[in-house]
């Protein structure tokens, strides 16, 4: 039964270009439908959380990180009783922006942008949805409707003061009203997306062998979860053990946020989607213990995973990749494809809206295709050097 402060399409704000709605479909499904088939979807598969995407094949993508994210979401939504639906687009549609090498792409690139106003992935995701992804006859981007552009607009929170370029550029010709919290869906996705990160990236970080099962179950949470398992299955092969400890961890964390919001949105006294909206705090949130454990897991990750010198060596080099395409690109914009140069030339003598043009190019790249067209370019494998 959908609760009281739960999203309604039958009360959506609308899209921009207004639109029959489906007869089989409710909005937020339509919403969710059309960001699973753009382009900038499909091409998660081949951009990494962590590692270079040809590294391995069991390695997360932001593909497979996405859809763990969206599961999460819609059990927490589904126990809350919020709109699933919603839940799920913002939840897919939350990478969308990422360049190729995850945060280590975007780093990167926000660099060097920073001359033509930055570059931050959540506006590049509403970019990408409002804009770039152009398939349909009647306008630019998905359409989709004001309730999920708000939620990837703003699930981490409010955006107030230095309002990333991309973002405010849109919010002038339709206002997400930035200032105020996401809906209780959007923030059940951002969280969802801490409880996928932290899980796949200990099971990711073993199985590089970056750290142990030895080192993990230091951490509160893990050892905790460990000593469950052992207790009940104290014959169990190694990798089973692994599993069973770390799929607890995720039920801790998952328990644990569905009963600290149930708590939080019972005492909230609010009986809308707006009312959640102007409450002026998240209700969506873990409990102060396992919030502490879960920051000591990121702690643990930060310093052993992706600071870890295998991995720090793959990050410069493949920023050398970006440094080097970007300018190259800036200065041989002949070499984009041809939807491209035609946008360029619309762009002529706007060095803003070019840079913009070809960030949105490179970033919309995938890992393989920037090694390709870097090595194509500048006739060196950049990860092997020669």
């Amino acid at each position: 039964m959908r609760a009281i402060y739960a999203s309604d399409p039958d009360q959506v704000r609308g899209r921009l270009y207004a639109e029959e709605e489906s007869a089989f479909r409710s909005c937020f499904q339509r919403d969710r439908d059309r960001i699973i088939h753009c382009s900038a979807f499909r091409r998660l598969k081949h951009k990494t959380q962590v590692f270079v995407e040809h590294e391995g094949d069991f390695y997360r993508t932001r593909l497979t990180h996405s859809i763990e994210v969206a599961q999460v979401g819609r059990t927490i939504a589904n126990a809350l009783g919020l709109n699933i639906d919603l839940t799920e687009a913002v939840a897919l549609a939350h990478d969308l922006g990422h360049t190729p090498f995850g945060h280590t792409g975007e780093d990167a690139l926000d660099a060097l942008m920073q001359p033509y106003g930055g570059f931050d992935h959540n506006a590049q995701t509403l970019r990408i949805v409002t804009d770039l992804e152009r398939h349909y006859a009647e306008f630019d981007g998905l359409n989709l409707t004001w309730d999920t552009l708000e939620g990837i607009a703003k699930h981490n929170g409010p955006v107030t003061g230095d309002i990333p370029y991309a973002l405010g550029a849109y919010d002038k010709i339709h206002d997400l009203e930035l200032h105020t919290h996401a809906s209780a869906e959007a923030q059940v996705a951002a969280l969802s997306d801490d409880v996928a990160y932290n899980n796949h990236d200990l099971h990711d970080g073993l199985r590089a062998g970056l750290f142990s099962e030895e080192q993990i179950a230091q951490l509160a949470m893990v050892g905790a979860c460990y000593k469950e398992v052992d207790l009940a299955y104290p014959e169990l092969d190694p990798y089973r053990r692994r599993h069973e400890a770390l799929r607890r961890v995720f039920g801790v964390m998952v328990g644990d946020l569905i009963a600290t919001s149930r708590a939080n949105l019972e005492t909230s006294g609010c009986r809308s989607a707006q009312e959640i909206r102007e409450l002026g705090r998240p209700v969506i949130a873990f409990s102060d213990e396992i919030w502490a454990q879960m920051k000591e897991i990121k702690s643990f990750l930060f310093k052993n995973m992706y600071r870890a010198p295998s991995v720090m060596d793959k990050r410069s080099r493949v920023t050398i990749a970006l440094k080097e395409l970007f300018p190259y690109y800036m200065e041989n914009t002949d070499q984009m494809p041809q939807r491209w140069r035609a946008q360029v030339a619309q762009a002529a003598g706007d060095d803003v809206a070019t840079a913009r043009l070809v960030a949105d190019y490179i970033a919309g790249m995938t890992d393989r295709y920037a090694l390709q067209r870097h090595q194509e370019f500048f006739a060196y494998d950049v990860m092997s050097g020669v």
